[in-house]
């Protein structure tokens, strides 16, 4: 048999969508400890939300091997947690009269650029300290973004890969069969192999064995 009908996926750890979710995990854990009200039931919400959005993409990733159906549920999971909390930061700038910054903001440009270097997963935690609530949501809010657009993508790219290759019972049926034609055609070989090696056998007899003499 040419393959394996279990495939392989790049590593979790590997993927950019990963490490900004984790940076999103870390930013709201820090987020929701300093500037929410201990006990406050929104603390854990965000957290669990941040947590879901995290996990589900390793979880997902882990799955692929043997189930492309929950590989994209995870995969969807993630994203559907990751709007959740979206909107609870928001919220929490919308009702505590501090800005949003949109596209027209003067930070907006800047802050976009930043969140998506290299640069700012070498430095958040120690950067942390030195943001307001307003200035760490919105790095926040931006993060999520990129994170659900990457996410997108990458449901787009495994329901074409789903498409393509089925799911893991018609992945096993494909190898099952392709094992018992490979065998069929050996098979067939080694007759036709044996037939001509009796065949060449037989030719020698007849002409090794004495003509009578009339």
């Amino acid at each position: 048999m040419s393959q394996t009908f279990l495939s392989q996926h790049g590593h979790y750890k590997n993927l950019r969508v990963y490490w900004v979710t984790e940076m999103i995990y870390d930013i709201t854990f820090y987020f929701t400890h300093h500037y929410l009200r201990q006990g406050d039931r929104t603390i854990d919400q965000m957290i669990q939300a941040a947590r879901s959005g995290k996990q589900n993409i390793a979880e997902g990733n882990q799955a692929a091997t043997t189930s492309s159906q929950t590989e994209i549920k995870l995969t969807n999971v993630a994203k559907a947690s990751l709007e959740e909390l979206l909107i609870d930061y928001e919220d929490y700038l919308r009702v505590r009269n501090l800005t949003h910054w949109d596209y027209q903001h003067p930070r907006y440009a800047h802050l976009r650029q930043y969140a998506q270097s290299k640069q700012l997963l070498h430095e958040y935690q120690s950067l942390l300290p030195r943001l307001s609530d307003e200035e760490m949501a919105n790095l926040c809010i931006t993060l999520i973004h990129q994170a659900i657009y990457m996410l997108q993508r990458l449901l787009l790219h495994q329901q074409q890969r789903f498409i393509k290759d089925g799911g893991i019972r018609e992945q096993m049926t494909r190898a099952r069969l392709e094992y018992r034609n490979n065998q069929s055609n050996r098979s067939n070989q080694n007759n036709q192999s044996n037939q001509s090696i009796q065949n060449n056998q037989s030719i020698q007899n007849n002409q090794s064995t004495p003509k009578k003499s009339q």
